[in-house]
């Protein structure tokens, strides 16, 4: 489990990158990048990084399903994941 203080700062670079995005795609088409250097640093999208929407694990990460394994396992087992079977032969 991830520190909540870790979840936030990701959630605040999510928003910066969507508050940012049309703003960085015309300053690229235009070829501006001395404006592009001046917007945050976590404006750019290539600073976010995919976390478990449960717990904020970064490791593991599955992005059909946007959690970790670890609760992906425990999620299947107990078939909270609709259409999902475990497999036996």
């Amino acid at each position: 489990m991830a520190k909540e203080s870790v979840k936030a700062r990701q959630l605040k670079r999510e928003a910066t990158v969507a508050r940012y995005a049309a703003k960085r795609k015309s300053l690229k088409e235009a070829g501006d990048y001395l404006a592009l250097d001046k917007l945050p640093k976590n404006a750019s999208p290539v600073r976010l990084h995919n976390r478990c929407k449960l717990t904020g694990r970064p490791k593991g990460y599955m992005r059909k399903f946007g959690i970790c394994r670890n609760q992906f396992r425990e999620m299947a087992s107990a078939g909270k994941i609709p259409g999902l079977i475990k497999a036996s032969w």
